[in-house]
């Protein structure tokens, strides 16, 4: 079991591509690094017994869409700061998330 992502939350997961179509997908879980800025908006997951793979917003070096592992994620420890999970997010369109966290698509 993952302290990232329990179980429960995973079943809250959209399945990879069910929003392809969507302008404003709705984003079921949000993950950030203090240290760097870098959020990350998931939109969809396709869930195996060992991981998650996500599809989603990325905002890093760029702003852009993209598939990232919760090993992955999990992985980042520096000096034991860690990736974090926003636990309070409810489900809600992407446009909504960005403009809380003050950032934008572009």
């Amino acid at each position: 079991m993952s302290e990232l992502l329990p179980d429960q939350n995973r079943k809250d997961l959209s399945n990879l591509g069910d929003q392809n179509e969507v302008e404003d997908p709705i984003v079921y879980a949000i993950f950030h690094f203090p240290l760097s800025g870098w959020s990350w908006f998931a939109t969809g997951a396709e869930v195996s017994d060992d991981d998650v793979c996500f599809f989603g917003f990325v905002v890093g070096l760029e702003c852009e869409w993209g598939y990232f592992r919760l090993s992955e994620l999990e992985s980042v420890d520096i000096s034991g700061i860690k990736v974090n999970r926003d636990q309070d997010h409810l489900p809600r369109p992407l446009s909504e998330c960005l403009k809380q966290y003050g950032l934008n698509e572009n």
